[in-house]
């Protein structure tokens, strides 16, 4: 989903194209393409043909919260990856890290289908301290266990139940009761939410991973 040069550019990739289920270049088509074939995964671009991106994924997640969404952003400022976070992508890549070691295609795809987050040290480190203070949000993810924030630590890296349990030498069921717990306590829909809350508010308690 993007302007026709963006989506030439994916089409060339041969694990992209043998999954895909539509290219459109407009945000009516592609609300129209995500209700017919209900991807597991929709990407955009920030900038179409007809409509903006970051609209588009806030209209996909709220029409069909079981796809995921991922966007790739030309901006690369604080407000605009801020705005894609409260519209609630699953993955947020910089366009310009396609194809460079600060970011992997392939990997961002896999990790927002697979039920991960993606946003790359770069995105987090961009919006870390660029919103605005909110006690309330700090309070809730001070009332997380060291454990608790451990997982969350993980999960803002995007690493998923399998790496979290190995990297922390605890069960992927443990991973699960944390991720519940942390998801209660802060209040949020999903696992996307906590990692988004923690990245825009956290502060210290989350910075390292």
């Amino acid at each position: 989903m993007g302007d026709r040069l963006t989506l030439a550019g994916f089409a060339m990739a041969v694990p992209i194209w043998r999954h895909l289920r539509a290219a459109v270049t407009t945000a009516e088509e592609a609300l129209a393409a995500v209700s017919l074939h209900k991807p597991d995964l929709f990407f955009v671009s920030e900038d179409l043909e007809q409509g903006y991106g970051i609209s588009l994924v806030r209209e996909v997640e709220r029409r069909h919260a079981a796809t995921r969404t991922l966007i790739f952003l030309r901006r690369e400022n604080p407000a605009v990856v801020n705005e894609a976070l409260e519209a609630g992508a699953d993955g947020v890549m910089f366009v310009s890290s396609i194809g460079s070691e600060r970011g992997d295609f392939f990997k961002a795809l896999q990790r927002t289908r697979d039920g991960s987050v993606y946003y790359p040290e770069r995105v987090r480190d961009m919006v870390r301290g660029s919103s605005p203070e909110d006690p309330a949000l700090s309070g809730l993810l001070e009332q997380l266990s060291e454990r608790e924030l451990d997982v969350l630590r993980a999960l803002t890296a995007g690493q998923n139940n399998r790496e979290i349990a190995e990297s922390l030498f605890i069960s992927a069921e443990t991973v699960k009761s944390h991720l519940s717990a942390i998801i209660s306590k802060l209040g949020v829909r999903d696992r996307t939410q906590a990692a988004i809350l923690a990245i825009r508010h956290g502060g210290d308690l989350v910075s390292s991973t």
